[in-house]
């Protein structure tokens, strides 16, 4: 395969992970919608850390766990900012800031816990810098 075919393969994949996510996104919101019902919190750290030892499971390679695991950290994020909006629409600003910051600090532990360290919503600083030439750039830590 040429770097033509490769990146068309890349478009579909892209266009069956925004279709997934789309589908993740709709059961986050009709479970904000059940959470609601029953009065439950929207930050299960039990849930997250199965969440997390689930997709760690699955997890075939190439990409390693602790990149697949900052992927699903944001994922969560996310997720958790649909159930919060869906139980508290009006919720913006301050109060919807502290309720991130709360998520977010438990997150930060059950990640701790695994050994992976990474908090989610707190994606690495990846500056792009040019390499030899103008037109390649490359990420760097």
């Amino acid at each position: 395969m040429d770097i033509s075919d490769w990146r068309k393969k890349i478009d579909e994949l892209d266009r069956r992970l925004v279709e997934l996510l789309s589908q993740r996104a709709h059961a986050a919101h009709e479970i904000g919608k059940l959470k609601r019902g029953v009065g439950m919190p929207i930050y299960e750290p039990d849930r997250e850390r199965a969440v997390f030892n689930n997709v760690r499971g699955m997890n075939p390679g190439p990409l390693p766990d602790r990149d697949l695991l900052r992927i699903y950290e944001r994922i969560m994020d996310i997720m958790r900012q649909i159930q919060q909006e869906e139980i508290a629409p009006k919720a913006r600003g301050t109060e919807h800031a502290n309720h991130r910051a709360r998520s977010a600090e438990g997150s930060d532990r059950i990640l701790r816990d695994s050994g992976l360290g990474r908090r989610p919503g707190q994606l690495r600083n990846y500056p792009l810098w040019a390499g030899p030439t103008h037109t390649s750039f490359a990420y760097r830590n």
